[in-house]
Order: structure tokens, then C-alpha cells, then sequence
């Protein structure tokens, strides 16, 4: 099987189902920005591979899971209006990520400045990921009311973790977060 098909050299390309719609039609925006995010969280999980504190493997597993939960959100992105989403996310995918959110903002000093996106390689590159996240939201909730209601719920949830994702790792390497300076 050939990668290239050449059906998308003119501009436009498939949703689920075989629509044809314009490369930058909004679902395919929000599905491919979720796709950008998920590279990045991929990057930041090539960073923490390299690391030796003990929630290494456990950080690992939940953003695996993230990435994959990700697929998802862009399967209910590219599939049209009416037809039948075949991995449909959930209140429990949201429930997921806010008992990861509270275990680890625990364990985190709290906040007294805002921070700025920096630390160690894999928190910077989680802080890249939560902003394209949020920019995901912004796509899917233009979509309007043709979106199920969790996914955007579940990106406002996950650009959250995302945060609180690169200040627990900058904190278990001992990497400082860069505060803002007024």
C-alpha cells in the first residue's frame, strides 16, 4: 500500500466516511492542530524517557494514554455531522485527567507568580503542546453545536493538565520555573 494517494493534491481531503471537504475547512484545522499537540506531547515523552525519577514510568503510561485519547478527539472532529462516531470520548476521559491533575498539583509548591513556559526540555515542550491545545479548543468550539460538548470540555481539561504536567516534571528534575518579570 502506497502512502500517497494524491486525492489531497487540489486542496481538499476526507472525513470519516468519505466527505470531501477544503484542507482548511474548521474540522480539519481542529483535528490536525489536535494532531500537532500529540506530536509534541510525543517529543516531551522522548525527553522523559531520559530521566531517572521514580514516576518516570507512570508519567510515561498517562500520556500514552493521553495520545491515544487524542486519536479520539480527532475521530469525533473529522466525522461529519449525523453519522456515527467510533470513539466516542466520555465524562470518564474528563474525570481521568482532573484525578491526574489534583494528584500531582498536590505534590507541586504552590503558585505565587505567573510562570513562564521554560524548565527542563520536557516541561517546555509540554508547555508548546498545552498552548496548541488550547488553540485545538478554539477550532472545535468554531465548529459550533456540530461537536460533541465533551470534546471541547476535554481539551479545556487537557491544556489544564498539560500545565500542571510540565511543572510536576520540572519539579521532579529539579528545574527551576522561570517566573515573570515586572
Amino acid at each position: 500500500m502506497k502512502i500517497y494517494t494524491r486525492t489531497g493534491d487540489k486542496g481538499t481531503t476526507s472525513l470519516i466516511y468519505g466527505e470531501r471537504v477544503s484542507k482548511n475547512d474548521l474540522r480539519v484545522e481542529a483535528y490536525g492542530t489536535c494532531d500537532e499537540a500529540n506530536s509534541f506531547i510525543g517529543l516531551a515523552l522522548t525527553h522523559i524517557q531520559k530521566a531517572t525519577y521514580s514516576e518516570k514510568d507512570d508519567i510515561i503510561q498517562i500520556l500514552r494514554k493521553i495520545q491515544t485519547t487524542l486519536f479520539h478527539v480527532g475521530a469525533e472532529l473529522a466525522t461529519p455531522t449525523g453519522k456515527e462516531v467510533k470513539w466516542k470520548l466520555t465524562e470518564e476521559d474528563i474525570k481521568e485527567l482532573e484525578a491526574v491533575i489534583d494528584a500531582w498539583d498536590q505534590q507541586l509548591p504552590q503558585l505565587t507568580n505567573f510562570i513562564l513556559p521554560g524548565g527542563g526540555e520536557a516541561g517546555a515542550v509540554l508547555h508548546i503542546a498545552r498552548t496548541i491545545v488550547r488553540r485545538a479548543e478554539r477550532r472545535a468550539v468554531a465548529i459550533g453545536d456540530e461537536v460533541n460538548p465533551i470534546v471541547s470540555s476535554y481539551l479545556n481539561r487537557l491544556s489544564d493538565f498539560l500545565f500542571v504536567a510540565a511543572r510536576f516534571i520540572n519539579f521532579k528534575e529539579g528545574k527551576g520555573e522561570p517566573t515573570l518579570h515586572q
